[in-house]
């Protein structure tokens, strides 16, 4: 059976091949020939319409030209006749490059006319210029008549010869039509015959059913869970059919369970993180609300008060994870209020956003673990006040129209030493978050950010020792509403 199979497919090979074969060279050639006579047509037909075009240039806008000259309604320098030489040069050059040999000596003799006629207009230009007498003026305009009418009746000549060339080309294309015509319909009859034996030989050898379900196991070993197979309805074929039917499905639907399981668990994990950082917050927030409140300070507890509610109201945004990016902005500006009260001798903070890009949409608590980063391991363990900026700004990102937003946290701390940068970077790149040292914040903004945004948004941190650090990302600024409503919570 093994050897009989082999042979039904060098034999199948073998027929394809000379189906192939004798249906592709004639083709090709077909298409080549067709090729040369309609890029020549083509040729011809643009060089008659250019020499027609320069044929009225020459005759009529030349000549009129000329006459304003020299009937006094224009200046010789206002006058358009080297646009018009220049143009009538520069069309013949280009029909030189798309005619045929036979018709090139006629295009000489037109440059050498269009030459002859440009002297005549520089004598006239000089006449004018000298201040000759009206008479003589008139007499070289006659010439440049003449010269005029001589180069038309050129144009005119060569219209008709490569007329007579499209003509030629139509003879020829007509006569390769019909000859190809007929050797298409011979092959077409021995393909036909080939491939009406080669299936009845095929037919009565191989079992249809067999070779369907070789083709599917193929696929899906492959991994084409996509692939199903039709029931051959034979009775031994059903049953291995339909089970590998379902053995398809089942493994696609294994593999996209595990998939939305994996996301779910990446984002059970990234809150995680966020409760992990969050209740010192809420502690030190409360404190200082009570101290303010035993100074009897209570401007400043509605302040805080209205700065803490606005940053939970935020915080939460009604189980949505995206947020525009105005309220992102204000939810870091309300940390930053809590924060300036509380360290109101070692910190100051400044908010910079560009015009035009509060409606953003973003993932939301990105900014507020940066920020603290900065104040907890940066400015908090320097000497002198620290200064903290927060930015977004509008760049050229993503290969889109739209660009992105960048978003950057800077501060003029302890920075970053280049071991501890090393460690950082080591700590960031780590798949499931374990043997964090401090970076909590950090890592949860960058597991997030590549997350949600597919893997194309990430941190980089910038920071020299002792001289502050900034810690950056840039996010696409456009967003199609499907896809920020299937990422929400």
């Amino acid at each position: 059976m093994k050897k009989k199979s082999k042979s039904l497919k060098k034999s199948l090979r073998f027929s394809l091949g000379i189906i192939i074969l004798i249906m592709v060279v004639p083709t090709v050639y077909s298409i080549g020939v067709f090729r040369f006579y309609t890029v020549r047509y083509d040729r011809i037909i643009m060089n008659v319409s250019s020499a027609n075009t320069l044929s009225k240039v020459a005759k009529e806008e030349l000549e009129g030209e000329m006459w304003e000259i020299v009937s006094g309604q224009k200046t010789f320098n206002e006058g358009r006749q080297f646009q018009l030489l220049r143009e009538i040069r520069v069309g013949i050059m280009d029909m030189r490059g798309a005619t045929s040999e036979n018709n090139i000596e006629i295009l000489e003799v037109a440059s050498r006319t269009e030459k002859t006629l440009e002297k005549y207009v520089d004598l006239l230009g000089s006449q004018i210029e000298n201040q000759d007498p009206v008479s003589r003026n008139e007499e070289v305009m006659e010439q440049i008549r003449g010269v005029s009418s001589v180069l038309n009746d050129i144009f005119q000549e060569f219209i008709v010869a490569e007329i007579e060339s499209a003509e030629s080309a139509n003879r020829n294309i007509r006569r390769w039509a019909f000859n190809l015509f007929l050797i298409q319909l011979v092959i077409s009859s021995i393909a036909f015959l080939i491939a009406m034996y080669a299936f009845s030989n095929l037919s009565r050898s191989i079992n249809r059913p067999v070779h369907d379900m070789e083709i599917l196991s193929s696929r899906i070993a492959s991994g084409d869970l996509s692939a199903r197979a039709q029931l051959p309805h034979v009775s031994e074929l059903d049953h291995l059919a339909e089970n590998l039917n379902t053995m398809a499905g089942r493994i696609q639907s294994l593999i996209d369970e595990n998939v939305r399981e994996q996301k779910n668990l990446q984002k059970a994990e990234m809150k995680a993180l966020q409760a992990q950082i969050t209740p010192h917050f809420l502690y030190n927030t409360f404190d200082t609300i009570v101290w303010l409140a035993e100074d009897n300070d209570m401007d400043e507890v509605v302040e805080i008060t209205k700065a803490f509610s606005a940053f939970f109201r935020i915080s939460l945004s009604r189980g949505h994870e995206w947020i525009t990016l105005a309220q992102e902005m204000e939810h870091a500006a309300s940390y930053l209020k809590i924060q300036g009260i509380r360290y109101r001798d070692i910190l100051e903070y400044q908010i910079e956003c560009d015009e035009g890009i509060a409606d953003v949409p973003v993932l939301k608590l990105l900014l507020q673990p940066l920020v603290e980063n900065a104040i907890y391991h940066g400015i908090k363990n320097k000497r002198g006040r620290g200064r903290l900026i927060v930015s977004a700004r509008k760049v050229a990102a993503f290969g889109e129209e739209d660009g992105g937003v960048r978003f950057c946290v800077e501060d003029n701390g302890i920075g970053f030493s280049e071991e501890r940068m090393q460690e950082v970077q080591k700590e960031l790149a780590q798949a499931d978050g374990e043997d964090l040292q401090a970076v909590y914040g950090l890592y949860n903004v960058n597991k997030r950010l590549r997350l949600y945004y597919d893997g194309r948004v990430s941190l980089h941190i910038e920071s020299r020792q002792g001289e502050g650090a900034a810690v950056s990302f840039v996010v696409p600024c456009r967003f199609e509403p499907n896809e920020v409503e299937e990422k929400r919570v």
